[in-house]
């Protein structure tokens, strides 16, 4: 069912701002650390590993599917609650990371799509300008 697809990306959401506010109180910052990011990552193993063992069934994976299509704009809208200004005010450094990891992102992009694909086989055929012996 779709609505067990929901679910199961509704535990990793939970989980991941769980552990990212574990993490937080651990370094001394009073935030979530990486709390979507984990729950992503969670998402990610959890959903491949059952997967494989046939535990998401096709309309389970139409419920992950659905939410992961709106994801993107879901993190635009989280990131949008973020302090900019208290980071602009900062200094140069928080605009030199952030520029920094959109042209690394960017730069990434290339070899990123190339990892996985298969190399296309060339057929050599054989030369028929070899004079016999």
């Amino acid at each position: 069912m779709i609505i067990y697809g929901v679910a199961f990306l509704a535990f990793c959401t939970l989980a991941g701002i769980f552990i990212g506010e574990l993490l937080g109180k651990l370094i001394g910052v009073p935030a979530n650390v990486g709390g979507v990011g984990i729950a992503m990552i969670l998402l990610i193993f959890l959903g491949s590993y059952l997967s494989k063992r046939g535990l998401l069934t096709g309309k389970s994976e139409q419920g992950v599917e659905f939410w992961s299509a709106i994801y993107i704009p879901i993190v635009v809208a989280m990131a949008a609650q973020q302090n900019v200004y208290g980071a602009l005010k900062g200094g140069p450094m928080a605009i030199l990371a952030g520029t920094a990891a959109v042209a690394i992102g960017f730069a990434l992009v290339p070899a990123l799509s190339r990892i996985g694909q298969k190399k296309p086989e060339t057929d050599v055929a054989p030369s028929l300008n070899k004079a016999p012996r």
